[in-house]
């Protein structure tokens, strides 16, 4: 197995995944080992026992070392990405994967491309759920087109071929975390829509590669329409007052997005 260039940070929000984080665990430390410098985990105040599965999971001594940390509040997603990219950039880490806890998306999607060394080819490498290669699991096909949509809405405004607006499986290179360009971007789950835009209004070089997505046990925190909606306004800010969107803080101006150690395991002393 070649070891990809830089230091890899793989992230995992957790939120509500009792059931799941086991099973992501499990995969990232069989396929992931010596590709990953260290795994985060960053339950957002889950009441269900994710925390516990999680420590569980680590077992006494992960093959990767983990630290599986809780926010110090309910901060949404996009709160959690600011967590885990504040402790890359002041641990030295030159890439975040983010992979969402749920087990949706899948590691193994990402290993290849990251032993052959195209994550340092472009400004971030991001999962696509809706492109040739990829495959869908339990992904109904309302949702799907609704996908459809709204890649082909971002495209048209954003004058770049958007692939999937966010899945659960990215990965984010130094360019985007030093210059932070995720900083401004909502805390809420349109955290990703903010953030994509950003990027390309920067000219960041977006590389897409297909990945597999299931449905099984998840449940998902998002209400369709109402989400659909919010999105829709994001894309409208950004369409008609550009200048505007870039410079206003979306999220929480001022805000310390601060984070309790839980456990730590599979470091050296």
């Amino acid at each position: 197995m070649s070891v990809p260039p830089g230091k890899i940070l793989l992230f995992i929000p957790m939120y509500r995944c009792a059931p799941q984080i086991g099973r992501v665990l499990e995969k990232v430390y069989k396929y992931a080992a010596g590709v990953v410098a260290e795994v985060l985990v960053v339950d957002n105040r889950s009441p269900d026992g994710s925390l516990e599965a999680a420590e569980a999971a680590m077992g006494a001594a992960p093959p990767i070392p983990t630290r599986l940390v809780i926010n110090d509040a309910n901060y949404s997603l996009g709160g959690s990405h600011k967590v885990a990219f504040r402790h890359a950039l002041d641990h030295g880490f030159t890439h975040v994967i983010a992979l969402h806890g749920d087990d949706q998306a899948d590691i193994r999607d990402f290993v290849p491309h990251l032993q052959a060394g195209e994550h340092v080819q472009a400004d971030v490498m991001l999962g696509s759920r809706f492109m040739k290669g990829s495959r869908l699991y339990g992904y109904g096909t309302f949702r799907q087109f609704g996908n459809f949509v709204f890649n082909t809405l971002f495209t048209l405004c954003s004058g770049r071929l958007i692939r999937d607006m966010g899945s659960g499986l990215n990965l984010y290179g130094p360019t985007v975390l030093k210059e932070g360009d995720y900083a401004k971007a909502a805390d809420d789950l349109t955290f990703h829509c903010y953030f994509l835009l950003t990027m390309c209004a920067k000219g960041r070089k977006l590389k897409y590669v297909p990945v597999n997505w299931h449905e099984e046990d998840q449940v998902s925190n998002a209400r369709l329409f109402r989400q659909a909606a919010k999105i829709l306004g994001v894309l409208v800010s950004y369409s008609f007052a550009r200048k505007k969107f870039l410079e206003e803080n979306h999220g929480a101006p001022g805000f310390r997005y601060t984070c309790q150690t839980v456990a730590e395991k599979g470091f050296r002393s």
